[in-house]
């Protein structure tokens, strides 16, 4: 029996739907990586048509033993996909080689595919086992973890959707060699968002290494990754379906969604849109008497270290307005941001709009 490879582990306890987290180079190519997934006649890896080349062969390889039959199906890469008739692709490869309710479904990677193949595990016969192989920076420090599963909408982003579980995340440091420095800077907003929100530590840590993170130094993304995994680890412990704590993780994502459906999904990388949409979360944050102006620059400037936009793009303030009405945090049409209230503590709550207007008005390109 081939020996286990170096990794850690971090766990998401959740009762009888708790599952650990692996974080590792090298997991990939380990069969051990997969001992704890279920027995199975059948498994349908889900990837696309970028990420298919790279690692399909090797996981089809390293889980062959497992299962009697291993199934491939490439979905077409980007945001653009993440939508109904893709999700389709999943249900009509499961239907028509006959896979029945103990069928595994593996996600191989970033946050579209898993998050499609998650919604897909959740639905077909009310529910079968999945596994995250997430291959990108930003799935496996935030998408892969935590049971959110969903597709997009026209009017809005991850608005159909389900809470489901993964039986395993395996985060194998490795595949980061092939990402492209856009995605790994999208993966880096992830990163630095656990910091104001939760960590000031971790913030600070990720200011001294900002630089070898870019440079992807193989410590300090296994830093990263770990302590990512740990904190949202801590906060889906606490708040799984997201009735409270659990909204402290979309900070900068209210903005940075309108920006992405405003522009059209894939337009801007989800990171992209996320790490200016901190910027102008910041701004509002500010005017809300929660942080000074000078940690507001703290935060932009390594937002724009980390190789991410910090100027939004000039959709029109009642457009983002507009947008923002339809997020998932809003209630009886009040858009509901998520706020810093002090360094390192993050809260939901409203805002008068005069004032999302001055931020928008400040934060926007002419």
């Amino acid at each position: 029996m081939p020996l286990m490879i170096s990794h850690e582990r971090v766990e998401i306890e959740l009762g009888d739907r708790s599952y650990p987290i692996l974080i590792g180079s090298g997991l990939l190519n380990d069969p051990m990586s997969f001992a704890k997934v279920p027995d199975s006649a059948s498994a349908l890896i889900v990837t696309n048509t970028t990420v298919a080349p790279l690692y399909a062969a090797t996981l089809s390889k390293v889980i062959s033993s497992r299962f009697r039959s291993v199934r491939l199906l490439e979905l077409p890469d980007g945001e653009a996909h993440k939508d109904w008739q893709t999700l389709n692709l999943i249900f009509d490869a499961l239907l028509s080689h006959g896979c029945d309710r103990k069928t595994v479904l593996f996600a191989l990677g970033g946050g579209v595919v898993g998050d499609m193949t998650g919604f897909a595990a959740a639905s077909y016969m009310r529910g079968v086992p999945f596994v995250q192989v997430p291959t990108t920076l930003l799935a496996q420090v935030d998408s892969s973890v935590g049971g959110k599963t969903a597709i997009n909408h026209p009017l809005g982003k991850n608005m159909i959707g389900a809470f489901y579980q993964p039986q395993l995340v395996l985060c194998d440091l490795a595949t980061l060699n092939t990402l492209p420095p856009r995605e790994l800077s999208a993966g880096l907003a992830e990163i630095i968002k656990y910091g104001p929100i939760y960590d000031m530590d971790f913030l600070a840590w990720i200011e001294t290494n900002i630089d070898a993170l870019v440079a992807r130094e193989p410590a300090a993304l296994a830093h990263a990754v770990k302590r990512s995994c740990e904190i949202k680890a801590a906060v889906v412990g606490q708040d799984e379906r997201e009735t409270g704590l659990r909204a402290i993780l979309n900070f900068g994502h209210t903005f940075g969604h309108a920006i992405e459906s405003g522009l059209g999904y894939g337009e801007w990388l989800h990171g992209e849109a996320v790490g200016c949409g901190m910027v102008m979360a910041a701004h509002l944050s500010e005017r809300l008497g929660g942080i000074d102006a000078a940690f507001v620059q703290r935060l932009t400037a390594l937002i724009q270290r980390a190789g991410l936009p910090v100027v939004a793009p000039a959709l029109g303030v009642e457009r983002y307005l507009e947008l923002m009405r339809i997020d998932k945090k809003s209630e009886a049409g009040e858009i509901r941001f998520v706020v810093l209230d002090k360094p390192g503590s993050a809260i939901m709550r409203g805002a008068p709009d005069a004032m999302v207007r001055e931020v928008l008005a400040q934060c926007c390109a002419a």
